[in-house]
């Protein structure tokens, strides 16, 4: 009886230890993001948006007030925005603050393109918030289609997806995308979370885009592959931004335009700061990337 008292004992420090073992780790992961040291949007002023962006549809389910741009998706329809201008290169951002609850299916988005440019041929830069369950978190999903790879039926996305290590809904954070003729990179608060360098020019977007921002139903692949809809019982479903940033050349400037650096010493790539936040982001809260999808045809995407 005793030995199997010791047994028993031994056994329960262990399931206690590896209860403490997790729960450790969740905290950390769940600790404040390591510093970036350089802050590029305190280098961009805002501006207003009726100066840089117009309603491109639904304005029915749009509305304007002050510095806030409120869009909002119900069964009749949602709603979008697009920049005035076109550019090629810069750093685009916006304070964005997501809805809780129930939302899946439903995607919120800030993303650059030239779909209606180069319809069935285009490019793009996507930041899209992919609506979750009740008590679930939102993933933010960064995309990059180059030249009609995301056109058609066999589609080539170069997805990357994270959860975030704050909640989305209580408040207005800062995303933001900036791409120059050699790299793009994604921000979170300042946070680099991906950085998407030019190895070629077939895998590289070189042509000019406009600055969009959506909320709609994707209900097809948006949650869980599809598996969870949109359901309007939760309806309308609300997207906030403010606080929009543009800093960029616009496609008829002069080519000496360049657009701002995303780290102080004014060259390509990030500091070794910077890096190491990223990789911290990456470790902490990565849930997919398409170069390690063993489901993925990677001859078609060389650059992974």
């Amino acid at each position: 009886m005793a030995s199997e008292f010791v047994r028993l004992e031994v056994l329960l420090g262990v399931v206690v230890g590896v209860i403490l073992l997790v729960t450790h780790s969740s905290n950390a992961a769940q600790g404040p993001p390591s510093s970036p040291g350089y802050y590029p949007s305190t280098k961009v002023s805002p501006v207003g948006f009726s100066h840089a962006f117009y309603n491109l549809w639904g304005p029915q389910h749009q509305s304007l007030q002050g510095d806030l741009l409120t869009l909002w998706l119900d069964q009749s329809s949602g709603s979008g925005f697009k920049s005035i201008k076109p550019y090629r290169s810069g750093y685009f951002g916006a304070s964005i603050k997501l809805q809780p609850g129930y939302t899946a299916g439903v995607i919120t988005s800030f993303y650059l393109s030239n779909n209606e440019e180069f319809p069935g041929h285009h490019d793009e830069i996507d930041i899209e918030f992919l609506g979750t369950t009740t008590n679930e978190p939102y993933v933010l999903q960064t995309n990059v289609y180059v030249r009609g790879s995301g056109d058609g039926q066999n589609i080539i996305g170069r997805e990357m997806q994270l959860h975030l290590w704050f909640d989305p809904t209580l408040d207005f954070h800062n995303y933001a995308i900036f791409w120059s003729p050699a790299e793009i990179v994604f921000f979170v608060d300042d946070v680099p979370i991906r950085r998407y360098p030019r190895k070629s020019d077939a895998t590289f977007p070189l042509r000019p885009m406009w600055v969009y921002g959506s909320i709609w139903d994707a209900s097809s692949w948006a949650t869980d592959d599809g598996k969870y809809k949109a359901d309007y019982r939760y309806q309308p479903f609300i997207g906030k931004y403010t606080h929009f940033k543009i800093s960029g050349c616009p496609a008829t400037s002069s080519p000496a335009c360049r657009p701002l650096w995303v780290q102080p010493n004014g060259r390509t790539g990030l500091t070794g700061q910077q890096y190491q936040a990223m990789a911290w982001a990456q470790r902490n809260y990565m849930i997919y990337n398409y170069c390690t999808d063993p489901t993925r045809n990677h001859a078609l995407t060389p650059e992974c």
